[in-house]
């Protein structure tokens, strides 16, 4: 668009310009001719061709060309309506995928048209895009409820799975089965359970349920110690449950097994009090006694599958032998510290008594024969019942009761499996 010249002006005429060309009307001047070869140029015209524009001013211009139109100022660009929409989505993060949606689309139309509001569009988008991540993140902790019973109970929160050591109830009322949720109560009230542990899984694929099961029954008896270090304190009727992934839950990221006292009765609960009795609850000599009572148990605990001797009696010897060191272990413990008055004498009467138990440990660990391991193996066993260490405990101020023994039926004298002794 050519600028069209300033209106013609009554005063004075244009100062004299030795330079600029005289007008065209001008009688008798002569024109200036371009050198050879080349085309008359107008100074306003982009191609020789083009006709010289009917007012082409000379001599100094008032003004310089725009490139938006005739105006002294630059009229700025519309702003992109998508833009600021993107932008205030984004800000207040209410609908993300609408303010990500608007944010791309913003950006496609300033670029083709001009418009403004090309940043507003960017910061929308990212905005939007953090606000589905949050979303995202909110739908996967909430899938992560979708919890699997595995042989005995489960669940989780509905918020987060419960921690070790709160206590929660499953709205169902029940451990076993399906949960989708726990609600996480106080440990003072009655409850269904009580988190003593939580463990972590790793890998990329689901294992499987027979895999995720069996780690579940492993961890979880083997950290119960961990948590309510005496057992003895532990009600009869109180169970371990334990609540592990789904393969659906394992492909939201849920990698958690959580392991839980509950009532035996799975449709029972828990009376008001918790069962942790660890570092945190007891003194320092009764952590040391129950650190030395297990060491003992870990070895009794770990008798060989076979029901009776005859089936194992390699087994069985290497089972004695271990019993056999862990009273070794457990005496040094138990000698090389320094009791309160009160319980320096039972604790001495204890010792006595486990030392000949471990004699008698280490001679089933050498029987030739099945009749020679249970003759040293039912020795052994008298030497480290429970009832014998009930008057050292008194004195430190643990728990007097012994749990009950619970012996598999047809066990007889084999000495294997559980053998119910823990001190």
């Amino acid at each position: 668009m050519s600028i069209p010249p300033p209106p013609e002006s009554q005063g004075p005429s244009t100062p004299y310009n030795p330079y600029a060309p005289p007008p065209e009307d001008a009688p008798g001047t002569p024109q200036p001719q371009p050198p050879y070869g080349a085309q008359p140029q107008s100074p306003y015209a982009p191609y020789p061709q083009d006709p010289q524009p009917p007012y082409a001013p000379y001599g100094p211009q008032p003004y310089q060309p725009w490139n938006q139109g005739y105006s002294p100022y630059n009229h700025p660009a519309p702003l992109n309506g998508m833009s600021v929409a993107a932008l205030v989505l984004g800000i207040l993060c209410c609908v993300p995928g609408a303010g990500l949606v608007l944010g791309l689309i913003g950006l496609n139309q300033t670029g083709k048209r001009g418009e403004r509001g090309r940043g507003m569009a960017v910061t929308g988008i990212v905005l939007s895009a953090f606000g589905l991540v949050l979303w995202a993140f909110g739908v996967a902790g909430a899938a992560s409820g979708f919890f699997d019973d595995v042989e005995t109970g489960g669940g989780s929160s509905a918020s987060a799975s419960p921690g070790k050591g709160q206590c929660f109830d499953a709205p169902s009322g029940s451990l076993e089965g399906m949960a989708y949720d726990f609600d996480v109560v106080s440990c003072a009230g009655e409850h269904d359970g009580e988190v003593f542990a939580v463990v972590r899984l790793s890998g990329g694929s689901y294992p499987g349920d027979k895999k995720v099961t069996a780690t579940a029954d492993d961890r979880c008896y083997a950290l119960q110690d961990s948590y309510a270090m005496d057992g003895w304190a532990v009600p009869d009727d109180v169970d371990i449950y334990y609540v592990t992934p789904t393969e659906q839950s394992w492909s939201l990221g849920d990698r958690e097994i959580t392991c839980v006292f509950g009532n035996r009765d799975e449709e029972a609960g828990l009376p008001g009090g918790s069962l942790r009795n660890d570092a945190s609850t007891l003194d320092a000599d009764q952590v040391a006694y129950l650190k030395a009572a297990h060491v003992l148990n870990a070895a009794l605990d770990s008798a060989p599958d076979a029901q009776y001797v005859e089936d194992d009696l390699p087994g069985h010897k290497a089972w004695a032998g271990r019993v056999s060191a862990a009273l070794t272990a457990q005496t040094a413990l138990l000698e090389g510290r320094q009791w309160p008055d009160a319980a320096a004498k039972p604790v001495a009467d204890l010792v006595k008594d486990l030392r000949k138990a471990q004699r008698q440990w280490a001679k089933a660990a050498g029987a030739a024969d099945a009749d020679e391991f249970y003759g040293h193996y039912d020795k052994g066993a008298e030497l480290i019942d429970p009832h014998l260490s009930v008057t050292a405990r008194k004195a430190l101020g643990l728990a007097t009761t012994p749990p009950p023994y619970e012996e598999d039926d047809g066990s007889g004298d084999s000495g294997g499996g559980d053998t119910g002794l823990e001190v």
